[in-house]
């Protein structure tokens, strides 16, 4: 496996900046067994979804505006990216 197998385009559109109003729209990646099989639901699909023994991975990090672009007197330009806050 290489590092380049996981590029892929996402254009900054499909990025959301702010949780949608009706928080059951929110859109649910569904992998079953078969991973041909990918499916693209809503979160309120989730309770037609569930059997017995699956199992729920939920991700509640949150982001921080971490990127700081910047120009050196030189001309050059500069990315900072913050990892974590001290």
């Amino acid at each position: 496996m290489k590092k380049s197998d996981f590029n892929y385009s996402l254009p900054e559109e499909l990025i959301a900046q702010a949780p949608l109003a009706e928080r059951a729209a929110s859109r649910l990646l569904v992998v079953p067994p078969s991973p041909q099989a990918l499916a693209d639901r809503q979160v309120r699909d989730l309770p037609e979804l569930l059997q017995p023994g699956d199992l729920l991975i939920f991700n509640d990090t949150r982001v921080i505006p971490a990127r700081l672009f910047g120009q050196k007197a030189s001309g050059g330009r500069v990315e900072i990216l913050i990892e974590r806050l001290l």
